[in-house]
């Protein structure tokens, strides 16, 4: 799912704003490279530790608070290229102590995906961020009240995209592509906002320490 917004300036309607289903992040990059995109934000991990924690990811979840769950911890560098769940789990817990969740293990390709086309310069227009995090800054740095899969949630949401964007957000919603979910729409809109705010230096960056591969391993919001 991917959201563009102007890079600057106030956005004043929903013709000017894109939602699309992309297949790969190679789309992405050949976007970027051919000038039609100034910066992605990506909610995968970028810049993967040796072992332990990483100090973004420590500091979001602490920023988010009952939301603290929407930031996976992003995995140890060595389980990228395992294969199935429990050797993922095992390569785990031998460099860091613990295991992995089954959930983070489904991400893996897609982060493995990212890895794959990453270095530090490219690093400057794709980067990573947190759809729930970049929700909490627009509302003040205050964490969204409701889970983003109820009602109350999903009309929070789309009232601080609204404020900051200018857009009429259900009606994106409504025309949005066969197979998205509106919960996508919603976090690919935030992360477009961030992009913006990158462009423009007023963002938040959390973390920054380099990774074995010279990766920044920094959240964006």
């Amino acid at each position: 799912m991917l959201a563009t917004v102007p890079a600057r300036g106030q956005v004043t309607g929903s013709d000017v704003v894109e939602v699309t289903v992309v297949a790969s992040v190679e789309d992405v990059v050949r976007a970027l490279d051919a000038g039609d995109l100034a910066a992605v934000a990506v909610d995968i991990p970028i810049g993967l530790a040796v072992c332990g924690p990483r100090a973004c990811d420590r500091e979001a979840r602490r920023r988010l608070g009952p939301r603290r769950s929407s930031v996976f911890p992003a995995p140890a560098r060595a389980v990228l290229g395992t294969t199935t769940y429990e050797e993922a789990s095992a390569v785990s817990r031998r460099v860091s102590g613990k295991g992995l969740s089954k959930q983070l293990f489904n991400i893996v390709p897609k982060i493995e995906e990212v890895d794959a086309v990453q270095s530090p310069g490219r690093q400057q227009s794709l980067f990573e961020a947190c759809p729930e995090l970049s929700f909490a800054v627009m509302a003040g740095n205050a964490p969204m009240r409701h889970s983003k899969r109820t009602a109350h949630g999903r009309a929070e949401r789309v009232g601080v995209l609204r404020e900051h964007l200018g857009v009429d957000v259900p009606a994106l919603l409504e025309a949005r592509a066969s197979g998205a979910q509106p919960d996508d729409v919603l976090d690919a809109l935030a992360l477009a906002w961030t992009a913006r705010r990158y462009l423009g230096g007023s963002c938040l960056r959390l973390g920054g320490e380099l990774d074995a591969t010279g990766l920044r391993m920094e959240v964006v919001a």
